[in-house]
């Protein structure tokens, strides 16, 4: 019955409108269509083809952006309608999310928070220079299951260790999951600091938070 509107969705997300996935949210809204059924019918399927086609290299990185905008767009729309009936978009699980102390580079950092919030996750975008403190304190505020840290620079790469080193000093360390990733990160390196997890790109951390917290792809 809504197969075109759903259709139109998918496609608003492959091509990255933001101002269409909005309005095509809309209009579920006004047809008094389920907005869960939305998402999960007519928007995520758009995301899961821009996921495939950049691992086949037939879109880039630049696609992964605007796909996760348009697809957060649409979820804006719908939270309110979502509130109203009293129901809600089945969390993945949480997590916590910051450019480590040291480094100001929020660019991939901010693209793994989008994929994973488009993917279902509640992302906590801690921004960019964050000392380990504030990490802890908001992975308790929220009941985070995951922190990621991400650096650009391998002059504070070693802040990732000395994170895990902190958790572990608290007694915390097996309260969270950690992921790590940036540009010199690399998986030698995640396994050097005990790290739980890593991935060199937004598409990859979903798959690995996903992992972490025994989710079937």
């Amino acid at each position: 019955m809504h197969l075109m509107l759903f259709h139109n969705m998918t496609q608003s997300v492959i091509d990255g409108e933001v101002e269409d996935a909005e309005r095509l949210a809309r209009q579920a809204i006004e047809e008094g269509i389920d907005p869960l059924q939305a998402i999960n019918e007519g928007f995520m399927p758009g995301v899961n083809t821009v996921g495939e086609q950049y691992n086949c290299g037939e879109m880039f990185i630049p696609d992964l952006v605007m796909a996760g905008e348009a697809m957060k767009a649409a979820i804006a729309i719908f939270e309110p309608e979502m509130i109203r009936r009293g129901i809600a978009r089945q969390s993945l699980g949480r997590v916590v999310l910051g450019t480590v102390e040291g480094d100001i580079h929020d660019i991939g950092k901010t693209l793994v928070g989008t994929m994973l919030s488009a993917n279902g996750f509640l992302v906590y975008d801690m921004g960019v220079n964050v000392p380990p403190q504030k990490f802890i304190d908001k992975a308790g505020e929220v009941a985070a299951q995951i922190i990621g840290l991400s650096t650009l620079l391998t002059t504070t790469m070693p802040n990732q260790r000395k994170f895990i080193q902190e958790l572990e000093s608290r007694g915390l360390r097996q309260k969270y999951k950690v992921m790590v990733g940036g540009a010199p990160v690399t998986r030698g390196w995640a396994e050097e600091i005990g790290a739980d997890g890593y991935s060199e790109d937004a598409l990859g951390a979903v798959k690995v938070a996903k992992k972490l917290l025994g989710i079937e792809e």
